[in-house]
């Protein structure tokens, strides 16, 4: 039997993990997935956490990756850390079989265990309300994408410590390579 193998992603899956972005995002009408280049850009940056960058492997192949990059919340009083998941991504002969799921609730969890926060991700509302997100704007937090309403959402980790850190409200940073999606 077959088993969903979930872990962090290692330097041997950058091939992997690039190919099964590629096949998940593809549009004819774009060519090349900017969310490729999102990844491989995150890869060398401040903001990458290896930590966090989970693969779903099946049967040995890479089949789905869920990324949780570093971002910041500029508070009244100065930054505070946060999340951005994204890009989530599962090779299309293995959609809809849970691995999304599966894939995107390990870094979820693994980033609890870090004693991280709070999560932001901009994506299907019906897809990331099963994990617990809700509407970002109602927490505060604005980014370049607080226009699009529902799609912006945040998600409240629980905390690690019986005193958690406040949760942060205010303009939600994210790294340069961002910029370009």
């Amino acid at each position: 039997m077959t088993t969903l193998r979930l872990r962090p992603e290692g330097p041997a899956d950058a091939g992997p993990v690039r190919r099964v972005i590629a096949a998940a995002f593809a549009r004819p009408d774009v060519g090349f997935p900017g969310e490729v280049r999102l990844v491989d850009e995150l890869r060398g940056s401040e903001a990458w956490l290896p930590e966090l960058a989970m693969v779903a492997e099946y049967g040995g192949e890479v089949v789905g990756y869920a990324l949780l990059t570093r971002v910041r919340v500029r508070t009244g009083t100065g930054f505070a850390p946060a999340l951005a998941l994204g890009p989530v991504a599962v090779a299309p002969h293995r959609q809809r079989t849970g691995h999304g799921t599966n894939v995107v609730q390990a870094a979820l969890d693994a980033a609890t265990e870090l004693g991280e926060r709070l999560v932001v991700v901009l994506g299907d509302p019906a897809y990331y309300r099963r994990f617990g997100f809700t509407r970002a704007d109602r927490m505060g937090l604005t980014s370049p994408w607080s226009g699009l309403g529902e799609p912006w959402q945040a998600l409240v980790l629980p905390p690690a410590t019986s005193e958690p850190e406040p949760v942060p409200a205010g303009e939600v940073i994210f790294p340069p390579p961002w910029s370009k999606v």
